[in-house]
């Protein structure tokens, strides 16, 4: 499996953490924190945006 860009919806959430804990910088842990929460935030709201779309081609597919 190839290394996916940082924060990239191909990248796990599992993933993404292990970057964090295992990057060339240690962080201390209201940074650790702080990153984890961006990180979460951006796929729920990618996750959230995704739904609207599907719902909203539904819509527009039934007559």
């Amino acid at each position: 499996m190839t290394q996916q860009a940082e924060g990239s919806p191909q990248t796990t959430l599992h993933d993404r953490l292990s970057q964090l804990l295992d990057g060339p910088a240690p962080l201390n842990k209201r940074a650790l924190l702080d990153s984890l929460y961006a990180e979460v935030t951006t796929r729920e709201t990618r996750a959230y945006a995704l739904g609207w779309n599907d719902a909203l081609g539904e819509l527009r597919g039934t007559p």
